[in-house]
Order: C-alpha cells, then sequence, then structure tokens
C-alpha cells in the first residue's frame, strides 16, 4: 500500500520570474522639450512689446527753386548763378531746379536731342534740357523720402505767378491719410519773392529796404553818366504793381541825385508811360536796367530790341539817348543771396536747420 505523499514531498516546480520593462512613451520622450517651449512662451508673453517700425516720411530736407524761366541761352547764367549760390550755401542739402513756365520748359525740352544746338551752347546743364515743373519736382523729392521740401521762388514781387505757386503748395499740404504714417511727406514749405510778400512775419518794408541797398550800383553807373535810371520789371495785368512804385520812391529818398523810374513790360506803367515821364522830367539820356532775373525776352526786346514799341525806340522819339544794361539781377552775387536769405528764413520758421 503506497502512502499518500505528503505535501512535502511533491516537488516543487519554481516558475522562471520574468521581468518586462515598459518602453517610455513619445509622449513621456517629448515632455522635457514642450515644457522648456512653455517657458519660452511664457517668456515672451510676459515680456513688454517691441516698438513696430512705423514707416513715416523722413526727416531730410531738399530745396526747390522755382524759376520763371528764360528761352535766351544768353540769359540762363542769372538763373545758374542763383542755383549755385544757394548750393554753395547748403552743400549738404540736395537742391533742384524747376520752371514754372509750361511754354519755356517745352523749348528746352525740345532742344535735348537737338545736336546742332547742343554744340553751340556747351555750357548749359543737360539739367536745364530736362527741367520739371514745380509739381513734378515735389513728387520725384517725395518719391526719394525727402519729408521737408523748401520751394523758394525766384519771382521779384508777389504777383501772378508766384500767387499760383503759392496755391499750389498750400493744395499738397491739405494732403491728409487715415493714418498719420502714410502722409507722403511731411510738410511742403514755401520761401517768399524778393521784394518780399503781404503778412507780418517777414515785413516786406525790410525787403524792399534791402532791394534798394543793392542798387547803389546802378545809381553810381547812372550817376557817371550823368543819366536817369530806368527799371523794366515783368509786371502783369492781374495784380497790383504798386509794390515797384514804392520802391522807387524809396530809392529817390536813398540816392536824390539820381532820378529813378520803374516801368513795366506788362501792365502799369508801361513802356509808352514811363518814356512820357522821362520827357516831362526833361531827361536827356537814361540808363536801362532790367528788374528781372534773367535778361531774357524782355529785356533784349521790350526794353532794349530795335523794333518802334520798344523803350528804347520810345526814348529816341522823344529825343532822350539811352544806354541799355543787358545783366539780369541773378548774375548778380549780392542779388542772388537774397534768395539765400529768404531760404533760411522759411526753414527757420519751419523749425529746420539747413546744412
Amino acid at each position: 500500500m503506497t502512502c499518500p505523499a505528503t505535501p512535502s514531498q511533491f516537488p516543487t516546480a519554481t516558475p522562471a520570474l520574468t521581468v518586462t520593462r515598459r518602453q517610455p512613451s513619445a509622449t513621456r520622450s517629448a515632455l522635457p522639450a514642450l515644457l522648456a517651449a512653455l517657458a519660452l512662451l511664457l517668456t515672451l508673453v510676459a515680456a513688454p512689446p517691441a516698438q513696430a517700425k512705423v514707416n513715416v516720411p523722413s526727416e531730410e530736407t531738399a530745396i526747390v527753386l522755382a524759376v520763371f524761366g528764360t528761352s535766351f541761352p544768353e540769359a540762363v547764367g542769372g538763373i545758374l548763378n542763383i542755383y549755385h549760390e544757394v548750393r554753395v550755401a547748403y552743400p549738404e542739402t540736395t537742391v533742384r531746379l524747376a520752371f514754372t513756365s509750361n511754354i519755356i520748359r517745352r523749348i528746352w525740352h525740345s532742344r535735348r536731342d537737338d545736336q546742332e544746338f547742343l554744340a553751340a551752347h556747351p555750357k548749359i546743364p543737360r539739367e536745364i534740357f530736362a527741367v520739371k515743373a514745380p509739381l513734378a519736382t515735389i513728387a520725384d523729392l517725395v518719391d526719394e523720402d525727402y519729408g521737408h521740401i523748401i520751394v523758394q521762388p525766384t519771382h521779384i514781387a508777389a504777383g501772378e505767378e508766384f500767387s499760383d505757386l503759392a496755391s499750389l503748395i498750400h493744395a499738397l499740404n491739405t494732403v491728409t491719410t487715415v493714418k498719420e504714417r502714410n502722409r507722403p511727406f511731411q510738410q511742403i514749405i514755401l520761401g517768399r519773392p524778393a521784394l518780399g510778400q503781404p503778412g507780418i512775419k517777414f515785413p516786406y518794408r525790410q525787403d524792399l529796404e534791402r532791394a534798394a541797398a543793392l542798387m547803389a550800383v546802378d545809381i553810381e553807373q547812372a550817376r557817371q553818366n550823368n543819366s536817369a535810371l530806368v527799371y523794366m520789371a515783368h509786371g502783369n495785368r492781374t495784380f497790383s504793381t504798386g509794390v515797384f512804385f514804392e520802391l522807387e520812391h524809396l530809392m529817390r529818398q536813398h540816392y536824390p541825385e539820381t532820378p529813378t523810374y520803374f516801368t513795366m513790360a506788362t501792365g502799369f506803367p508801361d513802356l509808352e508811360h514811363t518814356a512820357q515821364r522821362l520827357a516831362d522830367d526833361g531827361a536827356s539820356h537814361a540808363l536801362l536796367v532790367p528788374f528781372m532775373t534773367v535778361a531774357g525776352d524782355h529785356a533784349r526786346n521790350d526794353m532794349a530790341g530795335d523794333d518802334e514799341d520798344s523803350l528804347q525806340s520810345l526814348l529816341q522819339a522823344r529825343g532822350i539817348g539811352s544806354t541799355a544794361k543787358l545783366e539780369g539781377l541773378g548774375e548778380r552775387t549780392d542779388f542772388a543771396r537774397i534768395f539765400v536769405d529768404n531760404i533760411r528764413d522759411a526753414a527757420t520758421a519751419a523749425g529746420i536747420e539747413l546744412k
């Protein structure tokens, strides 16, 4: 009889111990990187916002010389001398020429491919042949990112041409944009003519005194020849020419030994009226001087021409001899510097320092 085995006699089967390691999941391996990214994001959110670059017009300044113009090559020197003096006075500032006369601009444009004309006038700068109107010149400067533009006329008086230019500048300055940064420019500033303009900012009487002082050279020439002194300005039929009467009166006060007269190529007092004035005053000879920046068509034809209605012929018909001085005021350095000073005044009034 076989006895049943006791529990201690049963064979013991010890199963093999299998240890299974859990592989790290993709989420756990990416956790450090996520935490780092989150920390960076929190840092950026907490940081003060950076100032965005605003596309506002620049602080650069340019000058536009607004000249009526002349079609006479011999008279261009009056314009170029003013241009030269302005560039010398402000060597670090861009200076551009513009002609206000549509007719004269077209004449010069028609000459730029005329090889015969170019060969005969080699000293005329190429930019004269491509000269633009003030509006186009201003547009070019805006496109070149000039924020401040000073437009300085070389007009003698505040007449029709100056009024038109002032209207243009006023209109441009009324341009508004929804966002300030989209304005095409900061400001366009207009300088005053040689004899000033109405208003109290720059008393025009001071401009007349300045001009009268610069005419001393003509007074001396007339005195040496025992002549009356006759200035011919451009004039117009739209605006009063009273400023020239005031300048005439002022010069007679300063230079009583030499009778001075002002006449107009256009408007009052006309050439006939002035010639009769000299005859009534008993003049025997007169020095004729253009009171214009250039000695162009009006000076060479209306003042000193051979036609019977020129000032020289009208005087001759009354027994009065004459000598014509074919020199534009712009050719005189001291007079050209009037516009240099007027540019500085306009810039200073607008808070601009020119260099």
